[in-house]
């Protein structure tokens, strides 16, 4: 299928074809048919999949076609967090360059003047954080009176981030007859919740089981003492020579004192968090995507919205207190088809975190021990109980579990397309398996890295094992 075939206007096919976006992605070809027909839309589907041109490319085709004489807000995007609602007003800008439509973007963290100016001006598309459009509202320098389409972009998130309150209050204020299409990379109950609130008889579309991480992610879990956390990160970005890593925090502190750290090991090193202002966060993002600085840390204000071409490295320095919370985390590598690597710094104190991981993955993820840096009196990841001789730090083995086979997050086995798609990347193909494989080996038999060079010699070369990808 081509976007010409879904039935989209000259001047969109028109951007798509200067991007060289030829082919939709699934999630794309599946929701943009129902949208173009008025439906009602509830979108479930991994980040990096293309979800936002699912949206935006209908969005843009169907105001078009109703009368735009009157520049007051016809279409609203919600969003949760400032850094995704400037990539989809940019994707926004980008497929309706040849369209006589305005967008604007409204978020915290910059001054209102601009963007109370822009709204004077008139817009037909409203991109915006709930609470900043609260603002407005409040303020009367919005009218939503007119709102023909609303999206709930990333709603899971935005509930998680607590805005179920700000979301209601929005929706006071909109027509009761419009178009609502609701976009989540995992349905919680409380997703399910929202939306039988929200729309109405949905279409309900799916490109892959929920909450489950992207196929061509590799995951990995480092036991470790948390006292040599930073050492270890340090080291394999040094010996592995990681160029581009992502590495998130639990904490807006740990974020900077992370940075701070590897700065003083010549790596490096910004932090993005809420308490930093958007200009700085802007900033540190750009000079990230430019390869300007080695490493960003961030916390969970990252895990969505942030677009990275081909992001090769994530880290969880912390494991996140919400599961579903891992999944957008590694979601910022892998991308629309592209290969990534994520890399989890397990102490004793985190397995609590990483069980209900494992299970809402429903696999167990690979562990690694690396010589040097596990105690022999650290909790065993795959059994919780104290580590048998074999498996302590210097071995080089992967945990064994209690020796029978074990399932790990497969890697990339998805085919791809050579001409492009609207995620700028090679289209995955939807049909391929998503179940995660199976190694067998006898009881008691450490399994030896794939990487041949990966077993350390005798005394020791941890260096061997820091090269993954």
């Amino acid at each position: 299928m081509t976007f010409e075939q879904l039935g989209l206007r000259p001047e969109l096919l028109s951007a798509l074809t200067a991007k060289g976006y030829e082919i939709p992605t699934p999630i794309q070809a599946q929701a943009i048919p129902p949208i173009l027909d008025g439906s009602d839309v509830m979108g479930g589907a991994q980040t990096g999949t293309g979800k936002t041109a699912a949206f935006t490319l209908p969005l843009l085709h169907l105001l078009m076609n109703s009368n735009h004489a009157e520049k007051r807000p016809r279409a609203l995007i919600l969003t949760p967090t400032r850094e995704l609602a400037a990539q989809v007003d940019e994707s926004v800008k980008t497929y309706g360059v040849h369209l006589p439509l305005k967008s604007s973007v409204i978020f915290g963290g910059v001054g209102m003047e601009p963007q109370k100016a822009a709204i004077r001006r008139g817009v037909d598309i409203v991109v915006a954080t709930p609470g900043r459009l609260l603002d407005h509202c409040n303020q009367k320098t919005i009218d939503l009176s007119r709102v023909e389409i609303l999206v709930l972009d990333e709603a899971d998130r935005m509930l998680d981030m607590g805005f179920i309150h700000d979301i209601k209050r929005i929706l006071a204020l909109l027509p009761k007859v419009r178009q609502n299409l609701l976009f989540s990379a995992t349905f919680s109950p409380a997703i399910k919740k929202l939306a039988d609130g929200i729309l109405r008889n949905p279409t309900l579309v799916e490109t892959v089981r929920h909450n489950t991480a992207a196929e061509t992610v590799e995951q990995m879990v480092y036991p470790v003492h948390k006292t040599r956390k930073k050492d270890l990160l340090k080291q394999l970005i040094t010996v592995g020579e990681w160029k581009q890593v992502l590495v998130f925090t639990r904490t807006k502190g740990g974020a900077n004192q992370l940075a701070t750290y590897l700065n003083k090991a010549n790596i490096p090193a910004l932090a993005i968090h809420g308490n930093k202002s958007q200009n700085a966060r802007t900033k540190a993002l750009a000079e990230f995507k430019a390869g300007e600085i080695r490493v960003l840390t961030a916390t969970d204000i990252a895990a969505r919205g942030l677009d990275i071409d081909k992001l090769p490295h994530v880290v969880n320095y912390d494991l996140p207190n919400v599961p579903e919370d891992y999944v957008h985390r590694i979601g910022r590598t892998g991308r629309a088809g592209s290969e990534g690597v994520a890399v989890s710094l397990i102490g004793a104190e985190d397995v609590p975190l990483l069980r209900p991981i494992e299970r809402l993955l429903k696999c167990k993820i690979e562990s690694e021990l690396i010589p040097g840096y596990q105690s022999a009196k650290e909790i065993d990841p795959d059994s919780q109980l104290p580590p048998r001789a074999s498996r302590t730090a210097g071995s080089g083995n992967y945990f064994a579990g209690r020796g029978s086979s074990r399932s790990t997050p497969k890697k990339s086995g998805a085919t791809s397309s050579s001409r492009g798609n609207a995620t700028g990347k090679p289209r995955v193909d939807p049909s391929s398996s998503n179940k995660p494989r199976s190694e067998s080996k006898p009881s008691g038999t450490a399994r030896t890295p794939s990487n041949s060079s990966a077993k350390p010699k005798s005394g020791g070369e941890p260096g061997k094992f820091w090269g993954r990808r």
